[in-house]
């Protein structure tokens, strides 16, 4: 699944299958009557999708993986355009942080993880409805380096080679470090094969700077700190100062899924799933997943 930022978002296949082009400008034209209007909708439309929102404004609380702060508000914006159920300030933070948060108490209505290892915990801990579970995205990991920079990376084994720091996100709590861990355990340069249960090969153990969430191993990069670093490949979108070198191969590394469940706290439950399948179904939501470089899962 190779992405550049020069490709229009028409050009991204989701592996649920995008509708055409003339089909997103249809279903666009739905819209008209979303703001009140009483005309009926037609089954599977873009308000029609959103109708069981609709009946009762709320506000809702998102706990989402980093990697979505860019995309998700505008899709929330979109929903409240819609539905005009409002959404609370979103935490963006690492998955593992935010499950460690609601196992401390935090209230959400909606958990969207970066990885299915950080939302079996949060169903572990009974922190999710397993019954409203779905996987939502899927995504790739990149090698990055800064933008117009001549470091070379045309396989993962090469980053050894580099005259620098390799920015990977602390595999504890950032899932893009466990696939990074998984990726280097491929060619040999970390011991664990799930990513967190491992050391770094010598070759790079002196050479990687860990970083707290995917976006601070962007910013490493971008401002020189790092000469490469891990990234997903949605994060080119999302940083300015960065540029894909390599594309890591799918089968270096588990499957890059974005799971998201209503949460046990929520107060506001079926709205909190219609935001969800809203997520998936919003022929307009679907194109701003596009834009910034997300597929819908199968």
């Amino acid at each position: 699944m190779y992405r550049s930022k020069g490709l229009n978002m028409f050009d991204m296949v989701s592996r649920r299958g995008f509708v055409s082009l003339s089909a997103v400008a249809a279903a666009g034209l739905g819209l008209a009557g979303c703001s009140g209007s009483k005309t009926s909708e037609p089954a599977g439309s873009d308000a029609g999708s959103a109708k069981a929102s609709s009946k009762k404004a709320v506000e809702l609380q998102v706990f989402a993986a980093n990697s979505l702060e860019k995309a998700l508000p505008e899709v929330q914006e979109l929903y409240t355009e819609q539905t005009g159920t409002t959404f609370a300030d979103t935490q963006f933070k690492a998955s593992g942080d935010l499950v460690e948060q609601m196992r401390a108490g935090a209230t959400a209505d909606v958990l969207i993880t970066a990885s299915k290892g950080t939302m079996d915990d949060a169903e572990a801990a009974e922190l999710v409805d397993t019954d409203t579970r779905e996987d939502m995205f899927v995504n790739d990991l990149v090698i990055i380096r800064a933008e117009g920079s001549d470091t070379k990376v045309e396989a993962i084994a090469d980053v050894a080679n580099l005259d620098g720091k390799i920015a990977i996100g602390d595999a504890k709590t950032v899932p893009a470090g466990k696939y990074a861990n998984q990726a280097l355990a491929s060619v040999g340069l970390y011991t664990g094969t799930e990513g967190d249960d491992g050391e770094y090969a010598p070759e790079i153990a002196g050479k990687v700077a860990l970083a707290d969430k995917v976006g601070t191993a962007a910013a490493y990069v971008s401002t020189g700190d790092c000469v490469a670093g891990f990234v997903y490949s949605s994060d080119i979108f999302r940083y300015d100062g960065i540029e894909e070198a390599f594309v890591c191969p799918e089968d270096s590394h588990k499957p890059i899924v974005y799971p998201g469940a209503v949460a046990e706290s929520s107060e506001h439950a079926d709205e909190a799933k219609a935001f969800i399948d809203f997520c998936l179904t919003n022929k307009k939501a679907q194109k701003i997943w596009a834009k910034y470089g997300f597929e819908l899962s199968e």
